[in-house]
């Protein structure tokens, strides 16, 4: 029913579009018109990777997300959305980025395929699964109220010196962001088992079809999760 594709963004351009149509879609329909992640210029950048989920039957883009290395040439883009309330994001990237680190983010999910859990619970297991191939040991992730549960039980935790306990107002001044961070993308030690198990079994099975449990019943995806050129040093 639902494909998972992963890979470099500058190798696939005509997928990048897809993905930035239906990203825009969403965000219009929460009357949300300009956040800096939604800058487009990411497809150009050699330090991004993509999760995309096409429908099957139509072969369409329904969700998707990114994850961004952070490097001194290409600034992560939670350092410009956090940066004009607490300038402290910079030098909290910079103690990470030589070792590796990097952001998931531009996340959606169709509202034609909503009730699945397909983005929330799904498409964001499979960035952990593709961070190891990245070998990023941390991540950081902004969070949006509805994805803050599922994004601290991969894991993450909140990081409290940044903002107002690691929370803050963004996009909109009515709309609650919190700043998370993992620590260990390898082992994820604190997520819940059943999270954790599923990504490290991903992790041992890039390409595969399973049918998968979602919210809505029984559902069949296939995984293509294996990077071809993953090596962004």
């Amino acid at each position: 029913m639902f494909t998972f594709k992963a890979f470099r963004a500058i190798d696939e351009p005509e997928i990048c579009d897809q993905f930035i149509e239906g990203h825009a879609n969403v965000l219009k329909e929460y009357g949300v018109t300009k956040v800096t992640s939604s800058n487009n210029d990411w497809k150009y950048n050699p330090y991004v990777f993509v999760v995309t989920v096409h429908e099957n039957s139509t072969g369409n883009v329904v969700s998707g997300l990114r994850i961004h290395i952070a490097s001194e040439e290409y600034p992560l883009p939670l350092e410009g959305a956090i940066a004009p309330v607490d300038s402290r994001i910079f030098d909290l990237v910079a103690k990470y980025r030589n070792a590796g680190t990097g952001e998931i983010g531009g996340l959606w999910n169709s509202r034609a395929i909503s009730g699945y859990g397909i983005g929330a619970i799904f498409l964001s297991r499979t960035s952990l699964v593709i961070a190891e191939q990245l070998q990023v040991p941390t991540l950081f992730a902004l969070c949006a109220e509805y994805t803050l549960k599922p994004t601290l039980q991969k894991g993450f935790e909140i990081e409290e010196g940044i903002g107002n306990s690691g929370t803050f107002f963004y996009p909109k001044l009515d709309l609650v962001a919190t700043l998370a961070i993992l620590r260990d993308v390898k082992n994820l030690p604190h997520a819940l088992p059943v999270e954790r198990d599923f990504i490290l079994d991903l992790r041992k099975n890039l390409e595969c079809t399973r049918m998968e449990e979602t919210l809505k019943g029984p559902v069949e995806i296939t995984y293509q999760l294996k990077i071809k050129s993953p090596n962004w040093r």
